[in-house]
């Protein structure tokens, strides 16, 4: 149910490549064998990945185990639970029903549910689609931890979260809302007179001859279905959620090859006509005008240049991501069993591959002088009120922004310069005599000016190693998706779900910060004074999570 840039957190091989029409080149299949079989170990939950270039495969491997317990290797073909990827389905079937006239975009919310809580707000099919609506997700609601194992009826979950507070007015803002998505699978029942599920079947996996695909349950026998483990001292099965929940968000089932069907039906017109899919691949906006990177059930990204859409997606115990290039029509996808190392960072840099646009490695890097170096030192302000400091350290440049640790840069030029082990890049330029930096990070990206400013650092103090015992612990952001907290050596360690560890900093009692990225975590306590929850604090957003 994840997109990860969020259900998103906390986030985090240069070889030029010729890729062919019926295989990869093998020194670049090595590479990316390599690159997975780093991460996804052989006795451990595993992963399916699959390329596509121009609809035809390229590569499908399958690495690590399906099933722990009965020692079954995974095998490309295997079937995960898809989270979050199902919400590009969703939001094909709101299309479908819109061109055939069951339903129009901008219909208010109250027309196929009339007893919904607007709070004086006009709620749109449109807002819905963009995370954009203000109405409360019920992932991030404590309480709907307590009824993961319940199953519910659609009207069941909506009572759950439509009395909450808006988070803010309708096109006001983005937060990722997975209430919305479980919401249009609603309106989809009214509107077509069929069940979400059977709607799937009937309309988009049959025709399709999707034949590994599912409306998800934990009842139905699945052939080749990989089971879903969590990371804790060791793997364990993954908790039971109810499929009755993720619903129309993130309750289907698939494996790489349906999910190759399913993209080249989507880009060959196959479910809806070319302009209305081009609805879906628009970059919506905001009320002021501000981009939001997001379509309907696909986010709008960039890898070194070349446009993608894609999604992530987490559930209990999987983890998956899929990123077309319609410049090049080349298809990543990358399925896992486990919820504790996310595909999104390796299927980004197998697309870069893929396209001959590898991110770069400290091995890759140019020689530059000191003087040159030095010529780019100085603190930096940018328009998303941030401070950068650029600065020489044992003859390499470095980055440190405002509250976070420093970064090692690569040259790629004397002014273009990659951030190491990230998709980063910053770029140096003088306009006007005015000294300039422009901070990227994939699709991202903010100008800064040279300032006068100096680097604040955040006021750390000490803990003792028994005073911060009782964070420990896992906090589930939502399904898929957690912060997992330990003591070692003294120091308190995050490790979000699919990224790297971190240490977190305290400055009271209760708050810790982050020095890898702006972010404060705030642990709260329940009425006998046990750590129960956290809140965490960053971009903008609050985020509560919930002590498992």
């Amino acid at each position: 149910m994840k997109k990860i840039n969020p259900f998103n957190g906390i986030l985090l091989l240069s070889l030029m490549v010729t890729l062919h029409l019926t295989a990869l080149a093998q020194p670049n299949e090595a590479v990316i064998d390599k690159l997975i079989n780093d991460v996804y170990k052989p006795g451990d939950p595993g992963a399916a990945l699959l390329i596509a270039e121009k609809g035809k495969v390229v590569y499908r491997k399958a690495f690590g185990m399906a099933d722990l317990e009965l020692n079954v290797p995974m095998k490309p073909e295997m079937v995960f639970e898809i989270g979050s990827m199902t919400k590009q389905m969703t939001a094909v079937a709101v299309l479908m029903l819109m061109e055939e006239g069951k339903l129009s975009l901008q219909d208010e919310i109250t027309k196929y549910i009339p007893d919904y809580p607007v709070q004086g707000h006009k709620i749109t099919i449109h807002h819905l689609l963009t995370h954009t609506s203000g109405i409360k997700s019920y992932t991030s609601m404590q309480e709907w931890q307590p009824l993961w194992r319940n199953d519910m009826t659609p009207e069941e979950m909506i009572d759950l979260f439509k009395n909450q507070p808006m988070d803010f007015a309708p096109g006001e803002h983005y937060l990722y809302n997975n209430s919305a998505y479980f919401m249009l699978g609603y309106i989809i029942e009214k509107a077509s007179g069929m069940s979400y599920g059977k709607f799937l079947k009937e309309r988009i996996f049959e025709p399709l001859k999707m034949n590994n695909s599912y409306y998800g349950n934990h009842e139905q026998i699945i052939p080749a279905r990989a089971s879903g483990y969590q990371k804790k001292e060791d793997f364990v099965n993954a908790e039971y959620l109810s499929l009755t929940q993720p619903y129309a968000a993130g309750s289907v089932m698939s494996n790489v090859d349906d999910l190759l069907t399913w993209q080249m039906a989507v880009r060959d017109n196959k479910l809806v006509k070319k302009e209305t899919i081009q609805l879906a691949f628009t970059d919506y906006r905001l009320n002021d005008g501000k981009p939001i990177h997001y379509g309907y059930g696909w986010g709008l990204n960039e890898i070194n240049g070349s446009p993608t859409i894609e999604h992530s997606g987490g559930i209990f115990g999987y983890t998956t991501n899929g990123i077309w290039l319609p410049e090049e029509d080349v298809y990543v996808v990358m399925l896992t069993n486990r919820d504790d190392i996310g595909p999104g960072d390796i299927s980004t840099r197998v697309a870069a591959i893929a396209i001959g646009k590898p991110y770069p490695s400290a091995g890759s890097s140019m020689s530059l002088s000191q003087d040159v170096l030095r010529s780019l030192e100085g603190v930096f302000e940018f328009e998303d009120g941030s401070l950068r400091k650029f600065f020489v350290e044992d003859g390499q440049l470095m980055s440190q922004k405002q509250g976070s640790v420093k970064f090692r840069l690569i040259p790629l030029s004397e002014k273009l310069f990659s951030y190491e082990n990230s998709f980063s890049t910053v770029e140096f330029s003088t306009m006007a005599g005015k000294r300039k930096a422009v901070f990227k990070n994939r699709i991202d990206a903010f100008t800064g000016e040279l300032s006068d400013k100096k680097i604040a650092e955040n006021a750390e103090i000490s803990l003792s190693p028994e005073q911060m015992k009782a964070f420990v612990g896992v906090y589930e952001v939502q399904p898929g998706f957690s912060l997992t907290f330990t003591l070692e050596d003294g120091h308190l360690m995050t490790q979000a779900t699919g990224q790297e560890k971190f240490e977190v900093f305290p400055s009271s009692e209760n708050t810790f910060f982050l020095k890898v990225v702006d972010a404060r975590i705030e642990f709260q306590r329940n009425a006998d004074g046990v750590v129960d929850a956290l809140m965490l604090y960053q971009g903008g957003a609050e985020i509560r999570a919930v002590k498992k």
